[in-house]
């Protein structure tokens, strides 16, 4: 049985939780039984929704760090549910059917009945995911005095139906950030580190647990939103070697916020 997710350990004096919440394709069985599309029609939308190789990129910064950083890796795919995502979301998602249980696909056709209840899934995956991670955060404020999410995601080179902001510049490297949680410091040092960048188009925000969200000045957080023609075969094919210059400069960041 494949776990919801998994915890592993960096330097006991690390800051920093690499944060991989969508490069799975799991799916277990009970929860596939819920989804309407067909085999073949599930795993394109899988090649469309993934963060391909996300973790792997993680892992290869993580080996070559300085400073080895913590990783908290979702191992299920988000079409089980979205950990990013709050489950009584109001916000603009729900209008695409991406709330913390999606009902539709990235080209916003029906992956579940609309009237699905959320509650059971968010329940047996979506809560005990937000407080582990919760207590991940906690953790290095502890050992460290302060935290520091980096959120590692992938976008496709050409916007998706669902992008209600697909009109805007897409650059390899786009940088998510938050006016309370990313200092101008930690932006800078995603700048220097990954080169040609853009900020908070076409994708916004970062993630914080709800428990520290705009009230614990210790805990930063920066998404880094990696465009997938700069490293891998689109959509869902193989990774190549942009990869391991795109490790470099993640490992580059992960040394700069540890210092």
């Amino acid at each position: 049985m494949t776990p919801s997710f998994e915890v592993l350990p960096g330097a006991a004096g690390s800051p920093v939780i690499l944060h991989v919440p969508h490069s799975a394709r799991a799916i277990p069985a009970d929860v596939r039984a819920g989804i309407l599309l067909d085999d073949t029609a599930l795993e394109r939308e899988l090649d469309h929704i993934v963060d391909a190789h996300t973790a792997e990129l993680a892992e290869a910064a993580a080996k070559v760090a300085g400073v080895a950083p913590w990783r908290f890796v979702n191992r299920l795919s988000r079409l089980v549910v979205d950990p990013e995502r709050f489950p009584d979301e109001r916000e603009e998602m729900l209008a695409v059917g991406m709330g913390a249980v999606y009902t539709l696909t990235t080209h916003r056709e029906a992956l579940r009945g609309a009237d699905i209840d959320p509650e059971p899934l968010v329940a047996r995956y979506f809560r005990p995911y937000a407080e582990a991670m919760t207590e991940a955060v906690a953790d290095r404020v502890a050992a460290a005095g302060r935290a520091v999410i980096i959120d590692v995601h992938s976008y496709p080179s050409e916007p998706l139906p669902y992008e209600l902001h697909g009109d805007g510049p897409r650059p390899p490297v786009c940088l998510g950030t938050d006016p309370f949680h990313t200092p101008p410091a930690l932006l800078a040092a995603a700048r220097e580190a990954f080169g040609e960048t853009g900020v908070d188009s076409p994708f916004s925000g970062t993630y914080v647990p709800l428990e520290f969200y705009g009230r614990e000045p210790r805990v930063s957080a920066l998404m880094v939103e990696i465009r997938r023609d700069t490293y891998m075969s689109e959509p869902g094919g193989p990774a190549g070697p942009g990869l391991e210059r795109l490790a470099s400069a993640l490992a580059a960041l992960v040394d700069a916020v540890s210092r």
